[in-house]
């Protein structure tokens, strides 16, 4: 699962000494940053939890974690907790990657939609999730703590696991447009 270019990303499970990077990464990409260990607590033994990092191999640097997410199966749904990329790998892709493979192996288990909630101001990570094909079907007003911004609640129903795995591909072109 590696892409074209000079530099590589490798999309794999977390592990746990990817805690410091993910807890920073995180850290970096929210106002509101999960609580210390929490990352670590979503890889315990029996968890339902989908953790997947994206790990850039630059050309003879060191590896290192540029993506997180967080997906929880509950019954026949996954519930996309939290999805960030680092500040400089924004809009590269990866994002749609490690949606899309969270949401392939939720389906592969038995997941059959998904939802998640999202900043109504985040036009970033709306524009990813309209284009998985996620509707909006609420709002969830003051969700949020550190500024009771609301957050709207978005549906994925059905996971298409053929559109899914279009969009987990390396390459961006190949995947298609969801109306």
């Amino acid at each position: 699962m590696t892409s074209p270019g000079p530099m590589h990303i490798n999309i794999r499970a977390m592990l746990p000494s990817d805690n410091p990077a993910v807890e920073e990464l995180d850290r970096v990409s929210f106002h509101d940053p999960w609580p210390k260990g929490a990352f670590l607590y979503e890889l315990r033994p029996n968890s339902n939890s989908i953790v997947l990092v994206a790990e850039a191999l630059p050309p003879g640097a060191q590896p290192q974690i540029v993506g997180v997410t967080v997906g929880w199966l509950i019954v026949d749904e996954v519930h996309v907790a939290t999805l960030s990329i680092a500040p400089a790998q924004r809009g590269l892709g990866i994002g749609r990657r490690l949606l899309a493979q969270t949401l392939l192996l939720a389906a592969e288990q038995g997941a059959q939609k998904s939802l998640l909630e999202v900043r109504i101001s985040n036009e970033e990570a709306l524009h990813l999730y309209y284009g998985f094909g996620y509707k909006a079907v609420g709002l969830r007003p003051g969700y949020y703590q550190d500024n009771h911004e609301d957050a709207l609640l978005l549906t994925l129903d059905p996971l298409d696991r053929e559109i899914l795995q279009a969009l987990a591909a390396e390459n961006p072109q190949k995947a298609p447009k969801v109306e």
